[in-house]
């Protein structure tokens, strides 16, 4: 078994791709291909799973890589302390919700690494994804809420695909409003005070159904309904037309704009917002950094 080996590994973990893996990693797919045979072969386990899709990683895949990820991150680290000549990027990758949290956890990371390479990657996009993206080991971690409504659906697939639900906290649903709306004199805002307001939520994609929702699920039927991909888009039309998402409450001005402000919504029940990760899943070095940096953020 090599280093080199294990960077292929990961390498292809994270393309989910032999050719794409090998474009990458400027070899030939012959050769990646053989040099994965051999490492499994020695190894006596099946890493990846071979589909007309591409490649998807095994269960055994799954625990051998985490160990992988640990010690190229260690290998990275003593390079860069002693040899100082070809460091090995650092590598790293979330999908996540819109949370303002993640982001600025995510900017703490690199600032504590201090890495003279890397190749960090923080995707905002829809649920299903986050799950896919973790499934496939694309994303080491993936950010998420659940609560009574998405619960059992959500933990039903986590469960299938092998993964599992990690609670960070526990927040009760605010409302995302301008602080030029009639609503920011309220302290505590109804479903009946919104329903005259446009109801902003994100796309989710070919799974647009309620239980996917970035969104906290209201019973109430909504008249003016516009959906967005990105969270700065989001923001312009909460102020350009006086609408208003539900969400965590968790704000940051920096990141939302000091015109964005939140609210409390009476509705009687809770956001349990987490990270999912694979079931044996074995942190990395750049992972415990970003997970302890999370916890910073969460304290409401």
């Amino acid at each position: 078994m090599t280093l080199q080996q294990l960077n292929y590994v990961c390498k292809l973990a994270t393309c989910n791709s032999i050719s794409k893996a090998a474009e990458e990693l400027y070899i030939s797919q012959p050769a990646l291909t053989k040099a994965l045979h051999e490492l499994e072969e020695e190894i006596g386990i099946i890493i990846f799973q071979r589909t007309n899709k591409g490649i998807l990683v095994s269960k055994d895949g799954e625990i051998f890589l985490g160990y992988a990820r640990q010690v190229l991150d260690q290998t990275s680290l003593i390079e860069e302390k002693y040899i100082k000549k070809s460091v090995m990027k650092q590598q790293f990758c979330v999908s996540t919700q819109h949370y303002s949290f993640a982001v600025n956890a995510f900017v703490d990371m690199i600032k504590h690494d201090k890495a003279l390479e890397y190749d960090f990657s923080l995707i905002e996009t829809e649920t299903y994804e986050i799950i896919r993206d973790v499934k496939l080991m694309k994303s080491e971690i993936g950010i998420l809420y659940i609560n009574d409504f998405n619960k059992e659906v959500i933990l039903k697939i986590l469960k299938a695909e092998g993964l599992v639900f990690n609670e960070l906290f526990v927040a009760r649903p605010h409302v995302f409003i301008s602080d030029k709306s009639e609503l920011s004199k309220k302290d505590i805002i109804t479903l009946d005070d919104l329903k005259q307001y446009p109801y902003l939520s994100y796309v989710q994609g070919d799974h647009n159904s309620f239980y996917f929702s970035e969104e906290i699920f209201t019973p109430d039927i909504k008249q003016k309904n516009i959906r967005v991909r990105d969270r700065a888009t989001l923001f312009n039309l909460i102020i350009g037309l006086n609408g208003y998402t539900t969400c965590s409450g968790v704000i940051d001005e920096a990141l939302n704009g000091k015109h964005i402000i939140a609210r409390p919504l009476d509705i009687k029940t809770n956001m349990h917002i987490g990270y999912i990760t694979n079931k044996d899943y074995i942190p990395s070095r750049i992972g415990k950094i970003y997970l302890e940096s999370l916890s910073k953020y969460i304290k409401l």
